[in-house]
């Protein structure tokens, strides 16, 4: 008889030291605080490395030390305890709920059909202002933003359009101030029009100042272009240059002076009002 059937089978067979024990899996979560069990290095995960030799991981210790080690089976210590460190799995980005204009996010968004009301701007810049703030809540409700290439030609596109019923127009105006030729042009135009605007000379003004990196927005004298003399005492170059910086300096609502986010707001409650 055999050594195996003395015993009636393995004698090792349901030996604790035979049962092979089972080190749990932990991911490496960043400034998870961890030892090396080989050589005593306590550190915080900061990162990962890749070589021919495999996956690293980066700890940094309380004096700022940075090494790296080797992501092996049972190569750490938790509270004394060993531990395999694993790379934790891939998240995707998460993505905003939030418009640029503070609204919710309306995910999968298909643009509604276009109201047959309207917001009008006075230029260009002021309705790449908008598009770029508020263009997610426009494309949700529908309404379509067109510019007047001035506020001389409201009187005419009013005639033109003849607001109604469904078929509302809302306004927005630079300089909209007591007094000025503004709000001449923007008054008596019946309850189908709505005027709002801005005290600002220009839109860019409605820019906050430290969204494009300056503590104010410069005086210029009356009768000087604006545009070019902003551009000019901020070393901006051109026009067409100073525009870029803020245009890509305005990325929502917070980078806005309170009376433009206002007044568009006002604005696009009005058109979609049922």
């Amino acid at each position: 008889m055999s050594g195996r059937d003395i015993y009636g089978g393995d004698i090792f067979s349901g030996h604790s030291r035979a049962a092979k024990r089972t080190v749990p899996a932990v991911p490496a979560e960043r400034d998870l605080v961890v030892e090396d069990a080989a050589s005593g290095f306590c550190g915080a995960v900061v990162g990962f490395d890749r070589s021919y030799d495999g996956e690293f991981v980066k700890l940094e210790d309380a004096r700022g030390t940075v090494r790296l080690f080797a992501l092996r089976e049972a190569a750490f210590l938790i509270d004394g305890e060993p531990v395999t460190l694993v790379k934790p799995a891939a998240t995707a980005p998460r993505q905003p709920t939030r418009s640029a204009s503070g609204s919710t996010r309306v995910e999968g968004l298909r643009a509604r059909v276009a109201r047959g009301s309207r917001i009008w701007v006075e230029g260009v810049h002021d309705a790449a202002l908008v598009e770029r703030v508020w263009g997610h809540d426009l494309r949700v409700e529908g309404v379509v933003v067109e510019h007047l290439e001035g506020l001389d030609n409201l009187a005419q596109r009013l005639t033109d359009f003849e607001p109604g019923p469904g078929q509302r127009v809302g306004v927005l105006v630079d300089h909209l101030v007591t007094g000025s030729k503004e709000t001449q042009l923007t008054t008596g135009l019946g309850p189908y029009v709505l005027v709002t605007g801005h005290p600002f000379i220009d839109v860019w003004q409605a820019v906050r100042p430290a969204a494009v990196g300056i503590e104010a927005w410069p005086t210029v004298p009356r009768g000087e272009d604006w545009k070019t003399g902003i551009c000019r005492r901020l070393g901006w170059g051109t026009p067409q240059e100073g525009w870029r910086r803020v245009y890509n300096a305005v990325e929502s609502f917070r980078d806005l002076e309170p009376p433009l986010i206002g007044a568009v707001e006002r604005l696009i409650d009005f058109v979609t009002e049922e």
